[in-house]
């Protein structure tokens, strides 16, 4: 599907979006805006203390070995900013709310996560929950796989206009920004 965000939205709630995107923390926190269309772009602002997670907005597209173009920026507001594309599947089973895999910009770094195999796996989050709540270190073979789910790269973030492609391909996970490829990693997660 394509969008060009040419509208206004209707309302602060979960589909006020309109045009198939809803907004999973809007019903949260209904007197604060998180998502404002303007002149053609989709804004998010956070209000993750009072909705008790960061903003999150989807659009169903099921599809294998494919992905997403989406135009942003960082508005420069504070040193946190952050964009985290990713793949959900609420049907999946075995995996926490359907968490597949992510593309996640922050400052500093782009970071590629597999977390169907990964943290979102109900087995290996129930084995780090048990060891936080016990305040003891993760078990060091869980930690070890949990390193090889994901690659962290640098990137020094900007105000500027970027096009980002998240592509899974088979295995693969691959990030580009402006047209080079940024960062890749396999990962059984990323076949889904």
């Amino acid at each position: 599907f394509h969008d060009t965000f040419e509208r206004e939205e209707d309302g602060n709630l979960a589909k006020a979006i309109g045009n198939g995107w809803n907004s999973a923390t809007a019903d949260r926190v209904p007197k604060l805006k998180q998502a404002d269309l303007d002149d053609g772009i989709l804004k998010i602002a956070s209000a993750t203390k009072e909705a008790g997670h960061a903003a999150h907005v989807h659009h169903e597209a099921g599809f294998t070995d494919g992905g997403a173009i989406v135009r942003f920026k960082f508005p420069g507001l504070n040193k946190s900013e952050s964009l985290q594309l990713g793949f959900v599947d609420r049907e999946t089973k075995g995996v926490h709310a359907g968490h597949l895999c992510y593309g996640i910009l922050s400052q500093s770094s782009v970071t590629l996560i597999d977390h169907k195999t990964g943290i979102m796996n109900l087995e290996n989050r129930k084995r780090r929950d048990d060891a936080v709540a016990r305040k003891a270190k993760v078990p060091p073979d869980l930690e070890a796989l949990l390193k090889t789910k994901q690659v962290i790269v640098p990137w020094k973030a900007d105000t500027e206009w970027h096009e980002l492609v998240l592509v899974t391909e088979g295995d693969e996970m691959r990030l580009s920004l402006d047209g080079k490829l940024v960062a890749k990693h396999r990962s059984e997660g990323f076949a889904h």
